[in-house]
């Protein structure tokens, strides 16, 4: 699927670069597209390097974290609602760990811890599936969860924005909340509606209502604050939220006697490493989009549904980010290069910019983590996951746009 989607924007861009070159006489366009190449080669360098101070000291913290035996405390919280939620797997499996550990580190913003620790899940519960080729309950849940769940701190969104020029990288932190939780919903009631699973146990009700009752508190504390007070006052909760959780880890740490430091150090070598990873994939997708974007493809296609919006009389200014919201599902590597640019073109502190980063934070690929994950245990049917993955993609997307004009509108 990746691999059609990229080349296709070469394609596709050859293809409009002759229109443009052949029937509207654009003679430069081709010098564009090229000059496109060398700005995003420049660009992929530029937030790759931006990215290795503050990868490297959030997996530090989260070493810490871990040392400390926080994420396991957390595993051990999320544990009950998933003994009711998948009644196929025996309370005390190993599946129940895995599952909760992922979730946990998927919470705190860890995506590379989260990835394996997903993928020790799925082999676990791939030993309670009696058809080895076709998903069981248990593992479409959990790959729906998986692919919609709540994260707390999307670090890599603000550090993204920080690096475009925002004047308050974290002043999203809310709507990305709200925006992920709606995914999140929306995802547990489309499995549990095709699964039949009973969502009113007393414990279910106890976490979802907990859950709402949170972002309930969230939602109205905000809706009693002026425009200019919303975006002011999400920076302040997520700035403080975020340097609370810091402080929190390292009491914990020292109380239990972890050398922090040196935990720290561990955790920190992992930053370098991971931002030197992502460069030949962020190369990749801000050089295709560069150039689908210089050809002007991106151009018509987002035009069209802006004039389809203008139609029926809508505000069109959500149009400029459905690349991102296009993207997100299929690749994260290029969704998050569509935000990028977006925010390149249009300025991080834009409507457009902003309900990027939003989207971005959302939800998460579901193709890309349907593929991988099953791919891990040799499925090849997936029944329904898909569907409810995409479900919860569309309430993610739908919900940031509504949370973005609310707040930044």
């Amino acid at each position: 699927m990746l691999n059609r989607i990229w080349s296709g924007f070469f394609f596709v861009a050859f293809i409009s670069a002759m229109v443009q070159w052949l029937v509207f006489d654009h003679i430069l366009i081709f010098e564009e597209i090229v000059n496109a190449i060398f700005t995003m080669s420049k660009v992929t360098v530029e937030i790759a390097i931006g990215l290795i101070g503050i990868l490297s000291f959030w997996l530090g913290m989260m070493k810490i974290a871990e040392h400390a035996g926080i994420i396991d405390k957390l595993a051990r919280f999320i544990s009950p609602l998933f003994i009711r939620l998948m009644p196929e797997v025996p309370k005390g499996h190993p599946a129940i760990g895995s599952m909760t550990m992922n979730l946990s580190a998927n919470f705190l913003g860890l995506d590379n811890a989260a990835t394996p620790l997903g993928l020790k899940a799925m082999q676990d519960l791939q030993l309670l599936n009696p058809n080895k080729e076709t998903a069981s309950d248990a593992q479409i849940l959990f790959l729906v969860l998986n692919t919609s769940a709540v994260t707390l701190f999307p670090v890599t969104v603000f550090v993204y924005r920080a690096q475009q020029g925002a004047l308050n990288p974290t002043d999203v932190f809310v709507p990305i909340l709200l925006a992920t939780f709606a995914s999140t919903l929306a995802g547990l009631f489309a499995v549990a509606f095709v699964q039949k699973i009973k969502l009113y146990q007393q414990v279910i009700l106890l976490y979802l209502a907990a859950g709402i009752a949170l972002i309930g508190g969230i939602v109205v504390y905000f809706s009693t604050l002026s425009a200019q007070l919303l975006a002011q006052q999400s920076s302040l909760m997520g700035n403080f939220l975020i340097f609370s959780t810091l402080i929190i880890f390292l009491l914990l740490a020292l109380k239990r006697q972890v050398n922090v430091y040196d935990s720290f150090i561990e955790g920190a070598k992992q930053g370098f490493e991971t931002s030197i990873k992502i460069i030949p994939y962020l190369l990749a997708m801000l050089c295709a989009i560069g150039v689908f974007r210089a050809s002007g493809s991106l151009d018509f296609l987002v035009d069209a549904i802006r004039q389809l919006v203008l139609f029926f009389n809508g505000d069109t200014r959500f149009v400029d980010a459905l690349p991102t919201a296009f993207m997100k599902p299929l690749s994260g590597s290029g969704a998050r290069a569509m935000m990028v640019e977006t925010m390149n073109t249009h300025g991080a502190d834009s409507f457009a910019g902003r309900l990027a980063s939003i989207v971005q934070g959302s939800t998460e690929t579901t193709f890309y983590v349907l593929a991988v994950y099953f791919g891990s245990v040799g499925i090849r049917y997936s029944r329904h996951a898909l569907a409810c993955g995409l479900i919860a993609d569309v309430a993610g997307i739908t919900a940031a746009i509504g949370v973005c004009y609310w707040f930044f509108g």
